[in-house]
C-alpha cells in the first residue's frame, strides 16, 4: 500500500539548511520511517546512535533515514546539541522530525492518544512511495542497526529471504520453493503446469472465490526487474475478451511476484503443428479468433509484441486464448530462436521478442506497434497452412537476415483465398505499408464467397 504522506519541521541536516521534511523529498530513495516515544526514553539515544553509525552503510543502498516523535522541534535540537553523557545525542546523521498533534503518528497507526506519544515504529518505504515493511517494537526494547540493515538488503534483493539470510547470500527461488498444497495469499497451489525463461505457472485454487486459477510465478535474481513485468500486465488486464486469458490480479505483496489469471485447459497451438499443418477450416477458425481477440487489444491501444503458437492455448472446443499480454520482455535468451528473449544491440532498450516470430522492425531494436503483432499473425497463420516456419534458422543470426529479406509473394503463392491476400498485405517489410488491421483480417475471414480450396 501507500505511504501515508505527511510534511513536518525538522532538525537541521548536515549540509543543509532544510527545516521542514516531507514524503516526496524522498521519492526516488528508499526511507527508514523510525517512530519514537517523547521524552527521549533511555532506550532511544542507543538505537538512534547506532543508526547514525552506519548511516553510511543505509546511504550506500541509496537509503535514507527519518525520525519522527510528537515531541516539539526545540526539544529535538537540545537533545542532539546534548553529550552522551548528559542522555543527548552528541549529534546525528539524520535529521529528526516534530508530529506535535499526532496526526502523522495516528497515520501510520502509532500513536497513543492518552499519552500522546508514538509507539516505537519501524516502516520502510521503497523509492515508489509504497510501503513494504513494518513493524512496532515494545517500548522498552530498542531497534538493532544491523537488523534493520538485513531487512533493507532483503527488500531491495525483491527475493524470499530465509531465517538466517544475509547480504549477498542467494535468496529463495519461489518456484522452486512452492509445491503442491503451499499456500501463497488466498491461492493453494494445485500443480505445477508450465515454465519458461521468466518463471513458472501453477495451476491453483482460489480459496476466497472458489475458483481455479493460473499463477504465473517469476522467478528471483532474474535480470528482468518483476516490477516492471507487473506494470506491462497491470496494463493488460483492462482486456475483457473471449480470445484473450482473462488477468485477475497482478500482486507482489507476499513477497512474491506473480501474475493471477483465467486457468485456460487445453493445449498450446505450438503442441498442434508438431503433428504438422492443420485442416484449413480449423486454421480459418483458430486465425479468425486470434485476429478479433488482437483487434479488441489493439482497439484499447494494447500491443502483444510476442505473438507465437506458444502464446496461443486452444481448449478442447476449439476456443483460441492468447496469452501473455504486456510480457514481451523477458530473460535473456539466445537459443533456440522460438524462445522469447532480450539481446543487447545497439539500441539501450535492447532488442525483445521471440526471432521466429518477430516483425523486421522490431528486429531492428526498433518498439513493438500493432502493425508488428499483424506481422507475427501472418507468420503464425503460414505455420498452421503449411507446417512449416516461415522463418527458420539454427542461429539468431540466420533467423534476422531472413526476417530482413522476407518476400510476402513467394508466402503467398499457391495459397487459397482469403489466406493469400492476408499473406501479401501482413507480412510487408516496411511497418508503414503494412496496413491491413486485425478488423481487416477478421473481415477477410468472414468473406464465405472465398473458397477454401487449394488453387
Amino acid at each position: 500500500m501507500r505511504a501515508p504522506d505527511f510534511t513536518l519541521p525538522c532538525t537541521r541536516r548536515s549540509g543543509s539548511t532544510q527545516q521542514r521534511v516531507s514524503l516526496a523529498d524522498y521519492r526516488d530513495r528508499w526511507l527508514i520511517l523510525l517512530f519514537y516515544p517523547r521524552d527521549f526514553s533511555m532506550v532511544c539515544p542507543t538505537e538512534l546512535t547506532a543508526l547514525s553509525v552506519q548511516n553510511e552503510e543505509f546511504a550506500r543502498r541509496d537509503c535514507d533515514i527519518l525520525g519522527v516523535s510528537t515531541d516539539p522541534i526545540e526539544r529535538h535540537q537540545q537533545w542532539i546539541a546534548s553529550s552522551r553523557s548528559q542522555g543527548g545525542l552528541g549529534g546525528l546523521a539524520f535529521p529528526l522530525a516534530s508530529d506535535e498533534d499526532g496526526s502523522v503518528c495516528q497515520a501510520y497507526g502509532v500513536y497513543l492518544p492518552r499519552q500522546h506519544m508514538a509507539l516505537r515504529g519501524l516502516f520502510i518505504i521503497d523509492p515508489n512511495g509504497v510501503l513494504q515493511y513494518q513493524v512496532v517494537h515494545n517500548l522498552s526494547v530498542g531497534r538493532r542497526s544491523d537488523e534493520v540493515l538485513r531487512v533493507l538488503d532483503g527488500l531491495q534483493t525483491g527475493g524470499l529471504c530465509p531465517e538466517n539470510w544475509i547480504r549477498d547470500e542467494p535468496t529463495l527461488d519461489p518456484t522452486r520453493a512452492l509445491g503442491p498444497n503451499s499456500v501463497i495469499g488466498q491461492y493453494r497451489v494445485e500443480a505445477q503446469i508450465g515454465s519458461g525463461t521468466f518463471g513458472v505457472v501453477f495451476r491453483a485454487r482460489d480459496l476466497t472465490l472458489e475458483r481455479t486459477v493460473a499463477l504465473k510465478i517469476f522467478r528471483s535474481g532474474g535480470t528482468a526487474a518483476p516490477r516492471r513485468l507487473l506494470e506491462e500486465a497491470r496494463a493488460a488486464a483492462a482486456l475483457n475478451h473471449p480470445n484473450v486469458c482473462t488477468v485477475f490480479a497482478v500482486d507482489d505483496s507476499n513477497g512474491i511476484s506473480m501474475i493471477v489469471m483465467e486457468h485456460v485447459e487445453g493445449q498450446p497451438l505450438k503442441k498442434l503443428l508438431e503433428a504438422g499443418k492443420l485442416p484449413l477450416e480449423d486454421a480459418k477458425a483458430i486465425a479468425r479468433q486470434i485476429a478479433l481477440g488482437m483487434a479488441g487489444a489493439h482497439a484499447n491501444l494494447i500491443v502483444h509484441g510476442d505473438l507465437k503458437p506458444g502464446n496461443i492455448m486452444i481448449t478442447p472446443e476449439g476456443m483460441a486464448k492468447i496469452m501473455d499480454f504486456g510480457l514481451a520482455h523477458r530473460e535473456p535468451r539466445i537459443s533456440p530462436t522460438d524462445e522469447t528473449g532480450t539481446w543487447e544491440t545497439a539500441d539501450p532498450n535492447g532488442l525483445s521478442g521471440t526471432p521466429d516470430y518477430m516483425s523486421p522492425e522490431q528486429a531492428r531494436s526498433e518498439p513493438a506497434t500493432w502493425q508488428s503483432d499483424v506481422f507475427a499473425l501472418g507468420l503464425i497463420i503460414y505455420e498452421m497452412l503449411t507446417g512449416q516456419k516461415a522463418i527458420r534458422g539454427g542461429n539468431l543470426l540466420s533467423v534476422l537476415r531472413q526476417i530482413d529479406t522476407l518476400d510476402p509473394a513467394q508466402y503467398a503463392e499457391g495459397m487459397p483465398e482469403p489466406f493469400a491476400t492476408i499473406l501479401r498485405r501482413s507480412l510487408i517489410a516496411n511497418p508503414a505499408e503494412r496496413d491491413i488491421t486485425m478488423t481487416d483480417i477478421v473481415e477477410l475471414l468472414e468473406w464465405r464467397d472465398y473458397t477454401l480450396a487449394a488453387s
